[in-house]
């Protein structure tokens, strides 16, 4: 049976799949392995993950959920997912300081590829890595930690690397959200002002009629709010399909875990893959122009679209991070599953937001390529001179 991403539009190449069961097995297996790569939950929706060799699944190595309350940070292991990560959390009186769209995808695969939640002061779920283990080409077990010359390259890696085993995350208290959905989002509404009168805020769109997520700590006041109105019940992102996989809205107070990603962490989204996805970050500083400028050809882009999701996320220092060095804006664009239609939208989004720079989002569908840090091919030499972690992916970014 071919081996495919969540969506089912990439078939992974590689002929095997491997499941150590222990740190020593992986170690021995890389070291003897000439082409080995890891593979996570698979909701990368392009070959990032693939490998022209051999593939590793870290799912049967032993848990690791350790949580340091003194230093409020917790050590996972790699395959650990954010849905089984978090409900612990809490129960510990912690919380993540954001999470992304969905919670079943996993902790090292999200922060390899720069994912992200929304909120105009929350970094990318990659920025709450404080130190990560990883097995290098020769089997060796390397630890880095925040303050280490390689590190801020070596966390949003794409696996270039070698295999990360652990995380230790920085944590935060826990906490309580509501969720709330405003519909009827004008175009002009003030752009920072929407983005920012939230813990989280994101905006769904078919670049004609638009809907703010907000995501608060205290309750939105009754009233008018930028010229919307309130939802008159739940709704899923993709207006027409069913709520039943969102997390609670309505204003209903609940655990962070359980408001700030949109899907339910006890049931897929209702799309259940039957999509693709692209996504593009830009300083803040351009998004109305870039927002106008898309809606410009909204028309052009819908036939191929299910929706798009505006986001905010606060700039880090990691090299390969979309949201690296700047204050982003993030567009997301969930298309329907058929390549042949959505390539030339892809291609036609990337013409439009050429002259704001954007840098794409790893784990998505992309056809342009942006510049790869000469200090991270440097890393990539050092840490893995014969290229027994490279692919396809990974020799187009770093000019091979």
């Amino acid at each position: 049976m071919t081996l495919t991403n969540w969506a089912g539009n990439t078939a992974f190449r590689a002929p095997r799949v491997h499941h150590p069961a222990s740190l020593a097995e992986l170690r021995r297996l890389v070291a003897a392995t000439p082409r080995v790569r890891a593979l996570g939950s698979g909701h990368s929706f392009n070959d990032v993950a693939d490998s022209p060799g051999e593939l590793v699944r870290l799912d049967r190595m032993p848990r690791l959920v350790e949580i340091d309350g003194a230093a409020a940070r917790v050590r996972v292991g790699a395959s650990t997912t954010y849905a089984a990560l978090a409900p612990e959390l809490h129960a510990h009186g912690f919380a993540l300081g954001n999470m992304a769209s969905l919670p079943h995808i996993s902790v090292a695969g999200s922060v390899a590829t720069g994912t992200h939640g929304s909120g105009q002061g929350n970094q990318s779920l990659s920025a709450a890595v404080s130190a990560l283990e990883l097995v290098t080409a020769d089997g060796s077990l390397v630890s880095l930690e925040r303050g280490d010359a390689d590190f801020p390259g070596a966390v949003v890696a794409l696996g270039a690397l070698g295999i990360v085993t652990t995380l230790t995350l920085n944590l935060v208290p826990a906490f309580e959200l509501r969720q709330y959905v405003r519909e009827g989002v004008p175009d002009d509404a003030p752009f920072d002002e929407v983005m920012g009168d939230g813990y989280s805020v994101s905006l769904f769109t078919d670049w004609r009629d638009t809907r703010a997520w907000i995501k608060r700590r205290t309750e939105l006041p009754e009233g008018d709010w930028h010229g919307t109105r309130a939802a008159g019940g739940p709704r899923h992102p993709v207006p027409g399909m069913p709520p039943d996989s969102c997390t609670e809205q309505l204003g209903v107070p609940g655990p962070w875990h359980e408001r700030l990603p949109h899907f339910r962490a006890d049931s897929p989204p209702s799309s259940a893959g039957d999509e693709l996805q692209t996504e593009f970050l830009m300083d803040r500083e351009h998004a109305v122009e870039a927002l106008r400028e898309l809606r410009a050809v909204g028309d052009r882009i819908r036939p191929a679209l299910q929706i798009s999701e505006i986001r905010t996320v606060a700039a880090d220092d990691l090299w390969l991070s979309p949201s690296y060095g700047r204050d982003s804006v993030a567009v997301h664009f969930t298309w329907v599953k058929d390549i042949e239609a959505v390539l030339p939208a892809i291609k036609l989004v990337e013409d439009v937001l050429a002259p704001f720079d954007p840098r794409p989002h790893w784990g998505k569908l992309f056809t342009r390529w942006p510049a790869c840090p000469d200090r991270f091919r440097e890393l990539v030499r050092r840490h893995d001179p014969a290229g027994r972690f490279a692919n396809d992916f990974t020799r187009v970014l770093l000019g091979e």
